[in-house]
């Protein structure tokens, strides 16, 4: 049987921060939400896009540079951010940095 949860013990050990790169793999998934986190060298960007849903990103470890729309923020430890669907925003690696980000879908999307 399948528990009605998800558990994960130590969050942090799900990503390893890649030399000159950067790595993301998804840690949980259903029809409303989507986890996935996101391992970043120093000097590493998410260049400028928007999303079709709402996002929430929280800055786990290290220092960062968010765009917000027209808005440059500094991002570290702690650093939580909410964002509507369709929002710019972009995110630079000041140094190595651990990043959860949170899809959240309007509707469920229907079972595969």
């Amino acid at each position: 049987m399948t528990a009605p949860y998800a558990f994960l013990a130590d969050l942090r050990a799900e990503v390893e921060i890649p030399k000159d790169g950067i790595l993301s793999r998804t840690v949980f998934s259903d029809g409303r939400l989507k986890v996935v986190i996101f391992g970043f060298d120093a000097g590493q960007e998410l260049s400028e896009h928007t999303a079709a849903m709402s996002a929430v990103i929280h800055i786990l470890e290290g220092e960062a540079e968010v765009l917000l729309g027209d808005d440059r923020r500094e991002a570290g430890p702690g650093t939580w951010i909410h964002m509507p669907a369709g929002m710019r925003h972009a995110l630079t690696a000041r140094t190595p940095v651990v990043m959860l980000l949170l899809l959240l879908r309007d509707r469920p999307e229907p079972p595969a």
